[in-house]
């Protein structure tokens, strides 16, 4: 059975159809990319996934549970992690208390235990701690750990949301245009990064992204929607020369 299945997801906001008869099976392993103009429905996509809206119509099957209808936090619990086109940092706060405060979700002592530090509350938080160093040092942040994560080159800054949505150790990893603005160079690291984290923490992913270098590079099949439709699904070979792709999204002046 897929990780993910997606069923004629539809999704109407008042008289407008954002989606439709949208469809998906992402197997265990997999980097799947995400591809439309602006306007197309992806990130709707991500959002229904989320449990941010509920679907107008269809099913969205993870990991053999239906999950629509369920809230946000009950859905990341089950092990969907995501980041967002806009960086959501919390402005006066460290890298280390970033990824300390992601856990939140995780913990399962009470006021009680907190207001009191009993030893059920202490043993969580010294393994938070424990946790959160460990992934700093895997992914380079060592050095940053005490530096507010929104004084960081945007680059590092992207690279903290990504290990953030770790935190929850998800299954998949939902990727909103992990590289928009960076530079040609943080491009190529982040890049390098996602295949890190796809690798050290079998995660299946699946991501949405504009530059095409990035997607053709990165994933083993690509959908493509316009209107909120699939209207292309392939390997990255079959849609680089797809005329609908083409005339839709890629244009003929592209650099794939």
């Amino acid at each position: 059975m897929p990780l993910l299945q997606i069923k004629n997801l539809t999704h109407w906001f008042g008289g407008l159809r954002a989606v439709h008869n949208f469809h998906e099976n992402l197997e265990e392993g997999e980097i799947v990319g995400l591809i439309g103009p602006n306007g197309a429905g992806k990130t709707t996509i991500f959002n229904l996934i989320c449990g941010i809206y509920k679907p107008t119509q269809g099913e969205i099957i993870f990991d053999g549970e239906n999950l629509v209808g369920l809230p946000p936090h009950v859905i990341t619990s089950k092990g969907i992690g995501r980041t967002f086109q806009k960086l959501r940092l919390w402005r006066h706060l460290s890298v280390l208390d970033t990824i300390k405060l992601a856990h939140f979700s995780r913990k399962n002592y009470g006021l009680f235990d907190a207001l009191f530090w009993t030893r059920r509350c202490q043993k969580q938080e010294e393994e938070i701690e424990e946790r959160t160093w460990e992934l700093l040092k895997i992914f380079g942040l060592t050095q940053y750990a005490y530096a507010r994560a929104w004084d960081l080159p945007y680059g590092l800054q992207r690279k903290v949301e990504m290990v953030r949505a770790l935190v929850s150790e998800p299954k998949l990893l939902l990727l909103d245009e992990p590289t928009v603005g960076m530079t040609l160079r943080e491009m190529y690291e982040t890049m390098d990064l996602i295949r890190e984290m796809k690798e050290k923490f079998n995660l299946t992913i699946l991501i949405i992204e504009h530059r095409m270098k990035v997607i053709m590079n990165l994933c083993e099949r690509i959908k493509a929607i316009d209107f909120g439709e699939i209207i292309a699904d392939g390997t990255p070979d079959e849609i680089r020369n797809n005329p609908r792709v083409i005339e839709a999204y890629l244009g003929k002046e592209v650099e794939v």
